[in-house]
């Protein structure tokens, strides 16, 4: 297939292009700025500039492909309408481009607020609905196109999605350990997330891809619940670091902006997800690669 990814270059995004390139598949990239094109360029691939706002960029690449695989967001805590806003928009964008071609159209989303006291399994459906909702109600809106001749794939990511090179939420949390002194965790340290390595999640997007029904919700997590506490302890392991625990009212100021995040459970069941694509994570856990250094070599 030729893939059009959005956030290419991320995290997430630069292992699932590899992970295309790997199987044989072709890929074109949305890169913002020359740097990011460049990257993309060294790798072989397709390079189409632009960004989540240039709309027409994005129905022009959509048109162009045979999938479509959405993992860009602003991620802006400072103003989260607006991140909301843009991927509302994206999303309808792709979606409209696509509609009528029965193309995969792989759209990421969070695991957190879905529902509450358990895990999240992959029948659970999302409670935001509409344009002043978390992520715009990216999630449903990109599950009304089946009707509309998409095959639509969500796949929901763990919180911790982790490896060497990680700048998401445990980066957070070893630099705030770093700069504190300590590595702490919040109350009791018994909120717990669901973590899955950065290469496993990769293969998961191309299967989901190439293989998914429309309409499916996958779980990008391969554990299930691994606890705060359990987190600080090995972050503060790596460091050379005491462990405490942080009052939720200090959290904050504690972390930085993570901190709203660290004192929530987001957990998920992938039972249903690993039995529909034969999808058996391999790498390393969230533990052990806190411990092999991943956040502090």
């Amino acid at each position: 297939m030729r893939a059009f990814v959005t956030g290419a270059t991320g995290w997430i995004g630069s292992a699932v292009v590899d992970e295309l390139i790997s199987a044989g598949h072709q890929v074109v990239g949305l890169a913002r700025s020359d740097r990011a094109g460049q990257a993309l360029a060294a790798k072989g691939i397709g390079v189409l500039r632009g960004d989540l706002d240039d709309l027409a960029s994005l129905r022009r690449g959509a048109a162009g492909a045979d999938a479509v695989i959405h993992l860009a967001n602003k991620h802006d805590w400072g103003n989260p309408a607006e991140s909301d806003r843009s991927e509302r928009a994206a999303v309808q964008t792709l979606g409209d481009a696509l509609a009528g071609t029965d193309r995969p159209f792989v759209v990421a989303a969070p695991l957190s607020g879905l529902v509450e006291g358990r895990p999240v399994t992959e029948t659970d459906v999302s409670p935001a609905i509409g344009p002043d909702s978390n992520r715009g109600g990216s999630e449903n809106l990109a599950l009304d196109y089946v009707s509309q001749g998409v095959r639509t794939v969500i796949t929901r990511f763990a919180p911790s999605v982790h490896g060497h090179g990680d700048w998401g939420f445990v980066a957070f949390l070893t630099e705030a350990a770093r700069k504190q002194g300590v590595s702490g965790y919040i109350g009791d340290g018994s909120a717990a997330w669901s973590a899955v390595h950065r290469d496993d999640a990769a293969r998961l997007v191309r299967l989901g891809m190439e293989r998914a029904p429309a309409g499916s919700r996958l779980h990008v997590a391969a554990e299930e619940a691994v606890t705060t506490k359990a987190i600080a302890e090995t972050i503060g392991r790596s460091l050379g670091l005491p462990v405490d625990s942080v009052a939720p009212q200090d959290a904050e100021a504690h972390f930085g902006v993570v901190g709203r995040f660290f004192a929530s459970t987001m957990t998920a069941s992938s039972s249903e997800t690993r039995r529909l694509l034969s999808w058996t994570p391999t790498g390393p856990s969230l533990l052990a690669d806190i411990d092999a250094g991943a956040y502090t070599s």
